[in-house]
Order: structure tokens, then C-alpha cells, then sequence
């Protein structure tokens, strides 16, 4: 499975949603995650265990992995909120990255005004772009 198809949130949620079409709904990835001893993997890592034999990585390492580009890339007020998702991210999964979670987890950060929000990351639409952005780098190849 193409990295990049599961590093941005709508073409995840479409392969999440074709999975669940076909009998791959969440309980039973989540029972997979279980068999494999993989739950505080992300899907991601369940899927890529079945249908490659890639061995699990946490959600904490990928998120690890993550911040270190965060930290480079992105300004104090972005790093501070993408810190936040990613601690959402490691405690309760990959459907903390999906984007109808955004407006939830900013008015969760910003105490409920998304005008403070607006006024520390931009735009509604930049907002977007980064929460989605920066989804690649937890899905890098090598991620451990």
C-alpha cells in the first residue's frame, strides 16, 4: 500500500470506507490490530502487517518520527497545534487525522474560538493544508 495514498486524509478515508464496503470495517481492523498484538499501532501498520509481513511501528514512533520534521518545517504557533493532534493521534488512533476531526480539535486547543485559531495558523483553507500536509511525515518510508 502506496504511503501516499494513506498520508492524506481523503484518500485514506476512501480506502477506509472501500475496506469497510468489502467486510473491513473498523471492528474488524481493530480485531485484526489485536490478533497481531499491533494496538497501539495505527491501521495503517495492521494493513501493511497482513498484506506485506511489515513488522508494526507504534503510533508513538511515528509520531517521534514526525515532530522532527515538524520542528523544521513549521512555525512555533503550527508546531504547538500539530503537537497537540499528534498527542490526540497516539492516544486515540488514525481517526483523530481525519478531517471532519479538525474543527473539533481546534476549538478543543483554542478553548473553543476558532477566531484565536485563525489568528495563530491562518486562513481556514491554510488551516487545512497544514492539518493535511503534514500527515506525510507520519507515513515516510523507513518510519520506525
Amino acid at each position: 500500500m502506496p504511503f501516499s495514498i494513506w498520508s492524506a486524509p481523503d484518500t485514506r478515508r476512501r480506502l477506509l470506507d472501500g475496506l469497510a464496503e468489502k467486510g473491513f470495517g473498523y471492528d474488524q481492523l481493530a480485531e485484526m490490530q489485536k490478533i497481531i498484538d499491533a494496538e497501539k499501532s495505527d491501521l495503517f501498520d495492521v494493513l501493511a502487517h497482513v498484506a506485506y509481513a511489515m513488522p508494526p511501528v507504534t503510533r508513538d514512533a511515528r509520531a517521534s518520527q514526525a515532530r522532527v520534521h515538524i520542528h523544521s518545517h513549521f512555525t512555533a504557533k503550527q508546531q504547538a497545534f500539530l503537537d497537540f493532534v499528534l498527542q490526540h493521534y497516539v492516544s486515540v488512533g488514525v481517526a483523530e487525522l481525519d478531517q471532519e476531526k479538525l474543527t473539533p480539535l481546534l476549538r478543543l486547543k483554542y478553548h473553543h474560538s476558532i477566531a484565536d485559531a485563525v489568528a495563530d495558523l491562518g486562513r481556514p483553507e491554510e488551516i487545512g493544508g497544514l492539518f493535511a500536509g503534514f500527515q506525510r511525515y507520519l507515513y515516510q518510508e523507513g518510519a520506525e
